[in-house]
């Protein structure tokens, strides 16, 4: 209808700030989108905002989300793609690489290379916004049929697959710029076929999110390695067996968002799996992670502040796991986004145990024995 397609103005007055009104016409127009207003006296009709502003945004906006939304409207698909808008998943991508980078500082320098943690920093950003497009360029069809993704880039028809592959160009050279800086090139490459992997194994395995782990951690193993040119497998094993058993957790938590969807699209995961019997495998997911931090710590030397982060680490997933209500998307979405918390915590304690076993060194001038002579 012409009614749908031309802009409904409003007055000034009933308007303040972003405060956004749903306006209904039984006979002329539908309900407005929620969208970002041109000014305070215009809307977008709802077939407009598609065009203009596809996702709503909230009123009370992060600032990612801000990036995003003032970000040029040509350049807005490709961000969301590579979810800048949604930065919780290069924080727990980020995570298992500056552990790997403290622990490996040690005690010596107490504190990691400050360049290497902005390298593995921007190679997080970049390579999960990669492996997010990548996703989605697997699972466009199926996203198109999930309530939560179906108005991601790809699945609404928003971007071509041409402009994906694109867009993945270009985040997989800046990420091999990045690698290449590193000590860990091969070890690093060697990633990218587990990447690849996971949107496959979401339709062959009940299992994908283990393949997750193990791409998500594969930092884990990177970040000792581009200090010292190889890894210490009896600090790094634990430690990326550690990460995953953590992957595991907060990334079911975050499947059981969707689970009616994916039982009638056939997408497979921990989530359907595990079903009623969530709460016991977190359990048992998060006893190995803590029981494997605590391998790493005493393997790696570390102190006593360390041992603390990873108990209270172990006390914020109990709190998850008796708290968690599968059945309520939201509280699974708030559980999922706390645990990059949790990486914080350990990340932290490992600097505070560098910190701790440094001061417990004595200085140097008293181990140069002064021999007194009688």
């Amino acid at each position: 209808m012409f009614y749908e397609s031309i802009f409904l103005l409003t007055r000034r007055s009933l308007i303040t700030g972003n405060q956004l009104w749903q306006i209904s016409s039984t006979k002329k127009c539908q309900l407005i989108t929620p969208c970002l207003c041109i000014s305070t006296n215009v809307f977008l009709t709802k077939i407009n905002s598609k065009t203009h502003f596809h996702n709503a945004y909230r009123l009370k906006s992060t600032f990612p989300e801000k990036l995003v939304q003032y970000s040029p409207l040509s350049l807005q698909p490709y961000l969301r793609l590579m979810r800048v808008d949604k930065p919780i998943g290069t924080w727990l991508l980020f995570w298992p690489c500056g552990w790997s980078l403290a622990l490996a500082a040690g005690a010596n320098s107490v504190f990691p290379d400050p360049s290497l943690v902005f390298l593995f920093g921007a190679g997080a950003f970049f390579m999960r916004g990669a492996g997010c497009t990548i996703n989605d360029m697997w699972d466009r069809d199926l996203d198109a049929k999930v309530e939560r993704t179906k108005n991601r880039p790809l699945a609404s028809g928003e971007l071509t697959m041409l402009d994906a592959l694109a867009c993945l160009a270009g985040q997989l050279g800046i990420s091999l710029c990045i690698l290449l800086q590193l000590n860990c090139i091969v070890l690093g490459t060697s990633s990218l076929g587990i990447v690849i992997a996971y949107p496959l194994m979401k339709r062959l395995t009940n299992w994908p999110q283990l393949t997750l782990g193990m791409a998500f951690n594969w930092g884990a193993l990177l970040g000792w390695s581009a200090v010292y040119g190889s890894c210490n497998w009896a600090v790094c094993f634990p430690l990326y067996l550690a990460g995953i058993s953590w992957t595991l957790v907060y990334d079911t938590i975050y499947a059981h968002q969707d689970t009616t969807d994916d039982l009638i699209v056939g997408i497979k995961s921990t989530a359907l799996t595990f079903g009623k019997y969530t709460r016991q495998w977190l359990t048992l997911f998060s006893t190995s992670m803590i029981a494997n931090l605590c391998a790493v710590g005493v393997m790696a030397d570390q102190t006593l502040p360390y041992f603390m982060s990873v108990t209270l680490a172990g006390g914020i997933l109990a709190h998850q796991i008796v708290a968690l209500d599968i059945a309520d998307s939201e509280d699974c979405k708030q559980k999922f986004q706390a645990n990059k918390h949790v990486g914080t915590l350990i990340f932290l304690g490992i600097l505070l145990g560098n910190l701790y076993s440094k001061l417990e060194e004595p200085p140097s001038n008293l181990l140069q024995g002064s021999s007194i002579s009688i």
